[in-house]
């Protein structure tokens, strides 16, 4: 495992397109647009629920990014990274079932 991670980490900077982030980094950059012009939180929770997110718990602003934390559609936890200006998932991470 430790060797396999020495070839994948030099690189992911290669393997991750420009801007995107790891679900739950906070450092996140998605767009430089003032927050007055970002998509409303409702207006992100129904564009997270569109990707397939049908129950959103928490909505939190991230950096430049809305983080979304939802249930996906086989109830597991999901964290979710939007732009705030198109919606569009910048990443995702998957975790266990919640209790």
């Amino acid at each position: 495992m430790r060797r396999l991670l020495c070839l994948v980490v030099p690189i992911l900077h290669v393997a991750l397109p420009a801007g995107m982030a790891l679900a739950g980094d906070r450092t996140a950059e998605c767009t430089r647009e003032p927050r007055a012009h970002w998509m409303s939180p409702e207006a992100i929770s129904r564009k997270a629920m569109a990707a397939g997110y049908p129950e959103i718990r928490h909505v939190a602003i991230a950096g430049s990014c809305y983080e979304i934390e939802a249930l996906t559609s086989r109830r597991l936890q999901a964290d979710v990274v939007m732009d705030p200006m198109t919606g569009d998932v910048v990443a995702a991470s998957m975790g266990s079932t919640p209790e």
